[in-house]
């Protein structure tokens, strides 16, 4: 299904690696067993003491740890704060902690489900998600939990060139050209990257009226002559940002609308250049509570209200300040001055569902790699 879209920016904990993360549980493990054997209670009758406790006045601090995508850091820093001030309004005993820690999408989702204790989850690609459902670590009905399907804002994917675009890029066709280099993060790491493989690929469909599911010739000859070009792999979107902007590879970066915007304005102001596609692709930014970590805390009420409180207007209009496209349509509206008109296209509309998406183009010698190879 096409539709007409509107066009359209974080202190970090890293991920644990593995080691680290078993060391951690060790000990945690057993700390947390002598304190069962002291004081005669389980993990969870211990949130619930803790909660009675709170209910009865005594001060409770909540601890909460935002695992995030690369490039939201921006967005989250201004409404933790935000936050924090208004749960601190309506809970006048508790003070409440907003951690971040921000990566690649899909490595991020790799680090919770290998042991990361994150209390929500704020991914920009539904299989990420999945892939914590099926671990267990989020409930299976994350998206009838929150308002629509619980993405609370949308993106699309543009072109960063160099200020007063030398090269002349005006569409996805110029990056196939012999004399344009590209920079983009890793597909293999990054959804941000996934989403700018499809985008240029689903305009490659759109422009030679061909179908994925076929054998789509003209757009995989697009596709091979783009992937020649590309300078750098990025496990990022940051990362990519910081080659294009700092370290001055490459002639356009593909990045999301609000990551190009922040370059324009802020750290590269004055050296950049946005341009928008003729056609590009809708990102979705999902969120959920990691309900396996939430519970046995006694924190499954505190990260849900975080996470509500990105439908509240001002977080809506925070996120329409940041060049984040929001769910509510008057705000957007709005804001049509900074996010204006673009043709794009729902990833599922055109490829299928995201597990058919993972696996026709990103699983190991799937077609990215097939059409990355051929030089």
């Amino acid at each position: 299904m096409q539709k007409k879209f509107q066009k359209f920016r974080i202190a970090s904990i890293q991920p644990t690696n593995n080691k680290h993360i078993k060391a951690r549980v060790l000990t945690t493990s057993g700390m947390l067993a002598a304190a069962i054997m002291m004081t005669g209670c389980s993990p969870t009758e211990e949130a619930q003491n803790k909660a009675a406790n709170n209910a009865n006045g005594e001060t409770q601090d909540v601890n909460i740890l935002n695992v995030s995508y690369d490039v939201s850091r921006d967005f989250y820093k201004e409404y933790n704060a935000l936050f924090s001030t208004d749960y601190q309004k309506a809970h006048p005993n508790s003070k409440v902690n907003i951690n971040q820690s921000h990566g690649g999408s899909s490595k991020q989702a790799l680090s919770v489900a290998n042991g990361l204790q994150a209390d929500v989850v704020t991914f920009n690609q539904e299989s990420d998600m999945n892939l914590l459902v099926e671990k267990g670590l989020v409930a299976s009905d994350w998206q009838q939990a929150l308002p629509n399907n619980a993405v609370p804002y949308t993106s699309t994917m543009v072109l960063l060139v160099r200020a007063g675009n030398p090269k002349n890029i005006q569409d996805w066709s110029d990056l196939a050209r012999n004399d344009i280099d590209v920079v983009t993060p890793n597909p293999k790491t990054s959804g941000t990257a996934r989403y700018a493989f499809l985008g240029a690929y689903g305009y490659g469909l759109h422009q030679f009226k061909e179908s994925s599911s076929d054998n789509p010739v003209q757009t995989n000859d697009f596709i091979k002559k783009l992937l020649a070009n590309v300078v750098t792999y990025d496990n990022g979107a940051r990362a990519a940002t910081t080659s294009f902007t700092q370290r001055g590879l490459g002639d356009v970066l593909i990045t999301t609308e609000n990551e190009a915007n922040l370059a324009a304005q802020q750290f590269a102001m004055g050296q950049v250049d946005i341009v928008y596609p003729s056609y590009s692709i809708t990102i979705a930014n999902p969120v959920a509570v990691v309900t396996a970590v939430t519970d046995k805390a006694g924190k499954t009420e505190a990260a849900s209200v975080y996470l509500k409180g990105l439908w509240d207007k001002p977080a809506q209009e925070l996120m329409a300040k940041m060049y984040m496209r929001p769910s509510d349509e008057q705000i957007l509206a709005a804001h049509k001055d900074t996010l204006p008109d673009i043709e794009t296209f729902e990833p599922v509309a055109v490829f299928g569902p995201w597990a058919e998406i993972m696996d026709t183009f990103f699983i190991d010698g799937g077609r990215f790699d097939q059409l990355a190879s051929t030089k």
